[in-house]
C-alpha cells in the first residue's frame, strides 16, 4: 500500500462551478427553478394518488414512491448546494458529507431497482391483464416497493462506509458541488482496490441487471402489443409504456454516463453538468412525462383544485 501524509478531515470545500464566475449566478437560478418545479409537480402528484381514489392503483403506488424517492434526492444535492451558495460557504462537515452521500446514493439506488419492479407491473397488465388484481395485489405491491427501498439503503450505506473510512490526505477540497462518491474517491490517497471492487459490484447489480430486466419486460410487452389487432388496443398499450419507457431512458441514461462510462474518459466538469442533469432535470421531468398524456392524473389535479377553490370559496363567504 502507498505511504502518504495522511491527515484527519474534519470538512470539505466544494470547488463547486467556481471555474465559471460569469455563468455561476446562472447555474444558481436554473437550480433554485428546478429545485422548486421537482418539489411542487412531485408533491401534487403525491397528493392526489393519496386523495383521489380512483389513483389507488399499483402503477400509481408505485408513482408516488418514484416521487418521493425525487423529492428525497433533489433536497439532498440541491438544498446544501443553494444553502452554500446563498451564504456564500462552500464548506461541508465530514458527517454532513456522509449524511448527503448516503441519501444521494440511497435514494438514486432505490430507484434503480423501483423503475425495473415498475417495468414488471406493466408487463403483468399487458401480457396477462386477467391475473393482474391478483399477482399485484396491495401486499405484493408493498412487499416490491420495501424491497426496493430496503436494497438501495443497504447498498448505499456500504458504499458510503467502505468510501469514508479510507484514509484521505493532503486536499480536502472536492472538485463538485455535492460529496458525489466518485468525486470524494479521488481524495483517497492509497490504493483502494477493494473499494472500487464493492462499488463496480453494486453498480453492476443497481444499474446493468435492473436494466435486463426492463429490456425482458418490454420485449415481452412488444411482442404482446404487435399480436393485437385493433389499432385502439394497440394505441392505448403503447400509451400504458410510453411514460415509463421514457423515465426509464432518461434516468438509466445519465446514471450509465456518470458511474459505469469508460475510465479514460475523466472529465469532472462533464461530470459535474452530468450531475446536475441526473439530480435536477430527471426529478422535475419524471411527474410531468407521467401527467402530459394522462387523463387519470389531468382529471385528479382538476378535481383538487376545484375541491381547494370551493374550500376557499366557503370559508371566503363565511367571514
Amino acid at each position: 500500500m502507498v505511504k502518504a501524509n495522511l491527515t484527519v478531515v474534519s470538512h470539505f470545500i466544494f470547488l463547486g462551478f467556481t471555474h465559471y464566475p460569469k455563468i455561476e449566478i446562472t447555474i444558481f437560478v436554473l437550480c433554485l427553478l428546478m429545485y422548486l418545479i421537482t418539489l411542487l409537480s412531485n408533491v401534487i402528484l403525491i397528493s392526489i394518488t393519496i386523495l383521489d381514489s380512483h389513483l389507488h392503483t399499483p402503477m400509481y403506488f408505485f408513482l408516488s414512491n418514484l416521487s418521493l424517492l425525487d423529492v428525497w434526492y433533489t433536497s439532498s444535492v440541491f438544498t446544501p448546494m443553494l444553502a452554500n451558495f446563498i451564504s456564500g460557504k462552500r464548506t461541508i462537515s465530514f458527517l454532513g458529507c456522509a449524511t448527503q452521500m448516503y441519501f444521494s446514493l440511497a435514494m438514486g439506488s432505490t430507484e434503480c431497482v423501483l423503475l425495473s419492479m415498475m417495468a414488471y407491473d406493466r408487463y403483468v397488465a399487458i401480457c396477462i391483464p386477467l391475473r393482474y388484481p391478483i399477482i399485484m395485489n396491495k401486499r405484493a405491491c408493498v412487499q416490491i416497493a420495501a424491497g426496493s427501498w430496503v436494497t438501495g439503503c443497504l447498498t448505499a450505506l456500504v458504499e458510503t462506509t467502505s468510501v469514508l473510512h479510507q484514509s484521505f490526505c493532503g486536499s480536502n477540497i472536492i472538485n463538485h458541488f455535492t460529496c458525489e462518491i466518485l468525486a470524494v474517491l479521488k481524495l483517497v490517497c492509497v490504493e483502494k482496490p477493494k473499494v472500487e471492487l464493492i462499488m463496480l459490484v453494486i453498480s453492476v447489480l443497481l444499474l446493468p441487471m435492473p436494466m435486463l430486466l426492463v429490456c425482458i419486460s418490454y420485449a415481452f410487452i412488444l411482442s404482446n402489443i404487435l399480436r393485437i389487432s385493433s389499432v385502439d388496443g394497440r394505441s392505448k398499450a403503447f400509451s400504458m409504456c410510453a411514460a415509463h419507457l421514457t423515465v426509464v431512458v432518461l434516468f438509466y441514461g445519465t446514471a450509465l454516463s456518470m458511474y459505469l462510462k469508460p475510465s479514460v474518459v475523466d472529465s469532472q466538469e462533464i461530470d459535474k453538468f452530468m450531475a446536475l442533469v441526473y439530480a435536477g432535470v430527471t426529478p422535475m421531468l419524471n411527474p410531468i412525462i407521467y401527467s402530459l398524456r394522462n387523463k387519470e392524473v389531468k382529471a385528479a389535479v382538476k378535481k383538487l383544485l376545484n375541491r381547494n377553490t370551493l374550500c376557499a370559496l366557503l370559508i371566503t363567504s363565511s367571514k
